[in-house]
């Protein structure tokens, strides 16, 4: 499996995720896009996790992509880099839990959709119940094709990925459970060729360097071409970092058709 992070400013953090993926019980690729301003890769923290990676037997490729020219164009270039059939676009501040990865690539599989993602936990809420916010849409047959905008009623989905709320609704799940969304945000394992049929992030030309949403753009292309799911209960977590995103100005979903 390809994994493909985009990185800027956060060696700690990104030294944090990749360490993450030692527990994942397949083989990986792992591509690291950095635009930081100082390499990533220097940092005697990522220096060591990625030894350690490569020890395991996973690929660690580096790429110091500039100039910055915003995230869509950041992610259009990790696509291009994507050598097989499913690829996970991994954020630099997630924290997977062990064997996160093979319930993913099992769903992808077995659905035949476009995508299938883990909603981040914040572990700071875990004390934070809200049950207003908990409504989950099961799939109850096969992922299919939907068309979600930020007009439509289902929008609203993107409540259940606030705070802990899918760890509060997953805590008493067994098995795994596939179910509707509006977006996912920071870990979502891709069908590449579903991908690239919609365009993959080639809209990043129609944005200036600073926007913002261009996953919830893509995902929103796959899922109305393909389908999507999320994936209860989920073992992703966020490390809660501030945003390296300061001007919101321009939100891909809301500016560009889907």
């Amino acid at each position: 499996m390809d994994i493909l992070i985009p990185t800027y400013n956060r060696p700690a953090a990104l030294a944090v995720t990749l360490t993450s993926l030692l527990s994942q019980g397949l083989r990986l690729r792992i591509v690291v896009s950095d635009q930081g301003e100082v390499e990533a890769r220097i940092a005697p923290e990522v220096q060591a996790v990625a030894r350690v990676l490569e020890v395991h037997g996973h690929a660690v490729v580096w790429h110091r992509h500039l100039p910055r020219r915003g995230l869509a164009e950041q992610r259009e270039f990790l696509l291009s880099e994507a050598h097989g059939p499913h690829a996970l676009f991994l954020d630099d501040d997630v924290i997977l839990g062990p064997d996160a990865l093979p319930p993913l690539q099992d769903t992808l599989k077995a659905e035949g959709c476009g995508f299938v993602g883990y909603g981040l936990i914040g572990p700071s809420f875990l004390h934070d119940e809200r049950p207003h916010e908990q409504a989950i849409e099961y799939w109850r047959g096969p992922v299919e094709p939907e068309t979600v905008t930020p007009e439509s009623p289902s929008w609203s989905r993107h409540r259940l990925h606030n705070a802990a709320n899918l760890f509060h609704v997953g805590r008493d799940v067994s098995g795994h459970h596939r179910y509707r969304v509006a977006w996912i945000g920071g870990c979502v394992l891709y069908d590449v060729a579903a991908l690239r049929a919609v365009g993959g992030f080639s809209f990043w030309s129609s944005l200036p360097p600073d926007h913002c949403g261009e996953d919830v753009l893509a995902q929103l292309r796959v899922m109305a071409r393909f389908g999507g799911c999320g994936l209860l209960p989920s073992r992703a977590y966020h490390q809660e970092l501030a945003t390296t995103i300061v001007d919101r100005r321009v939100d891909a979903p809301r500016v560009l058709a889907l």
